[in-house]
């Protein structure tokens, strides 16, 4: 098999509409199923637009409500009702490298294990890290099959920058989950 990868001189939003091309033609080669992280909900309505009527299940994941601050919701409401009416799954849950530990990691001031997953995942980039964190979010939620390949995107703080196609797996099997491709990412 040969790809092409797309390499982006510095990560963030400009890359958005880039990632959404890639996993369009993602799907149209016939992968099911679709994961992508967003935050105010920018990057999941662009993605919801663009595989509208594609029959693919795609599943955007935001953060937790009080991830910045307490009672905060990041996601807009208006790119909330856009999403769903494109056929966009919604999945808000707590990131699984920043839930407990962080806690304690705040307050001890230790390390421990999840901690160490994420920084070893942010040597592939912060966007490789947040595609496996958000399809073992999914699998964990229901919301995609384990054991199947997945197109997953993600970002470097707002918008996409990264595209991967993993072999999906529940945070309980993580050690499963397996990173298949990386089709686009930044350099930097």
């Amino acid at each position: 098999m040969i790809r092409q990868v797309h390499y982006f001189d510095k990560s963030g939003k400009e890359n958005t509409e880039k990632c959404v091309e890639i996993t369009a033609s993602l799907v149209d080669e016939g992968y099911k199923h679709v994961v992508v992280a967003t935050t105010v909900g920018d990057t999941g309505v662009a993605m919801a637009r663009k595989l509208h009527g594609k029959g693919v299940n795609f599943v955007i994941v935001t953060h937790s409500a009080g991830y910045k601050e307490p009672n905060h919701i990041e996601l807009l409401p208006e790119n909330k009702e856009e999403i769903l009416k494109y056929g966009g799954k919604l999945y808000t849950t707590t990131i699984l490298t920043h839930s407990i530990e962080t806690a304690f990691t705040q307050k001890f001031n230790g390390l421990y294990p999840t901690m160490i997953v994420a920084q070893s995942l942010r040597r592939l980039g912060e966007g490789v890290k947040v595609c496996c964190e958000i399809v073992m979010e999914a699998c964990d939620g229901g919301l995609i099959p384990e054991l199947e390949e997945v197109v997953a995107v993600a970002g470097t703080g707002r918008g996409a920058d990264t595209v991967c196609i993993l072999k999906s797996a529940a945070s309980k099997r993580f050690l499963d989950l397996k990173v298949l491709e990386i089709l686009a990412k930044p350099r930097s």
